[in-house]
């Protein structure tokens, strides 16, 4: 089965890329990816001065199913990459040399300064990647610099950044929209007002996985303190499919989705397919179960197009979309249906009450018309 799609002009070879984090942590970890069959890559998010970036250890909680022990929620308070730009930007090029059917997505995330953004965009550019993905939506760490949700919760900040990266990329440009907001379709059309072909949601909810009863400590507990993070993992999907559905109803023709949240298998990216997005990343779902998990996705959405008749992937695109409505309309709807099963039981009711004599009678009557 055919499982490449195009989007903003770029030719995946599946739908399926690993999601900005850990899992695209280094041009090694990346090619591994692609040499598994992943179709793209967004990279771990880079700035100017990503060498100064200090994570702390340890940085992830784990919320686990209390029947099964599974990890059902996953919460991390890590920051963007720790790497110097320098070795980022050799390691595009490698990568891009090395895998030139492969999309390799840069996402980029700097301070409110207009030089800073266009300089990045420029520099990394350069490297040959085949688009941007714009961090409006990391829920910790440099907040306080008006970096990531900082951004992301603003729609006129949304705008202004966008348009500065778009003013000199000659690239597709996607945003990554936080999900820590009242409504996700003001900040995401406000990109597009930007210059955004698409968009990407969702990023990790703001949370706090849990307290640790024996020090009545927050988790996780660095030096005895914490600060709240980003949750993912199953827990977050049901919350992430609304979001895509909602972007899908409100954003202008053309404009794409990237789905996120909480895939782990093929039923749940073709439900995010389903409502909306062209393509969907696997972050934690790669961290808990490995990057080979891409041969079950890949073999789920084949078997579910061959069941379903579907002859390309974007076929798929949306295909859900036209049945949400609105409660009121649901009632109407509930009600006609009563009607049409009252009056076919009704129906019923009478051939029911009908003598075996009057019954045959009618049997007859119906097959000579259908003879004459």
């Amino acid at each position: 089965m055919e499982l490449s799609i195009t989007v903003n002009g770029i030719k995946f070879p599946n739908p399926f890329l690993l999601g900005s984090g850990p899992p695209g942590t280094n041009a090694r970890v990346i090619a591994k990816s692609f040499d598994a069959g992943w179709g793209g890559a967004v990279a771990k998010t880079v700035s100017l001065e990503s060498a100064k970036v200090v994570n702390v250890v340890p940085r992830y909680g784990r919320l686990r199913s209390r029947d099964t022990g599974e990890v059902i929620g996953f919460e991390n308070i890590e920051l963007i990459s720790d790497r110097p730009i320098d070795v980022w930007l050799d390691e595009f090029r490698q990568l891009k040399k090395e895998y030139p059917h492969n999309v390799l997505v840069a996402s980029i995330m700097e301070e409110y300064d207009k030089a800073r953004w266009q300089e990045l965009t420029r520099v990394v550019e350069e490297t040959g990647v085949d688009a941007f993905e714009l961090n409006f939506s990391c829920p910790h760490g440099m907040t306080e610099r008006r970096m990531g949700s900082e951004m992301g919760e603003h729609p006129d900040l949304t705008a202004e950044v966008t348009s500065w990266v778009t003013e000199v990329s000659k690239i597709p440009v996607w945003a990554k929209m936080t999900p820590n907001i009242t409504n996700i379709k003001e900040p995401s059309l406000a990109a597009v007002r930007g210059g955004a072909v698409g968009v990407s949601a969702i990023n990790t909810i703001l949370s706090v996985i849990g307290v640790d009863l024996n020090t009545l400590r927050p988790l996780p507990c660095v030096e005895g303190y914490t600060v709240p993070g980003g949750y993912s993992s199953q827990a977050v999907r049901p919350i992430a499919l609304r979001m895509v559905s909602q972007l899908a109803q409100a954003l202008p023709e053309g404009v794409s989705i990237s789905g996120i949240g909480g895939i782990e298998r093929s039923h749940d990216a073709i439900e995010f397919m389903l409502l909306g997005a062209s393509t969907v990343q696997l972050c934690t779902g790669v961290m808990l179960h490995g990057v080979k998990i891409i041969d079950e996705l890949k073999e789920g959405l084949s078997q579910f197009m061959a069941d379903k008749g579907f002859e390309t992937v974007r076929e798929i695109v949306g295909k859900s979309i036209p049945y949400f409505s609105t409660h009121m309309d649901l009632v109407q709807k509930m009600k006609a249906a009563k009607r049409i099963r009252a009056g076919e039981s009704s129906r019923d009711n009478d051939w029911a009450e009908k003598s075996i004599t009057e019954k045959t009678e009618e049997l007859t009557s119906e097959r000579t018309a259908e003879q004459a």
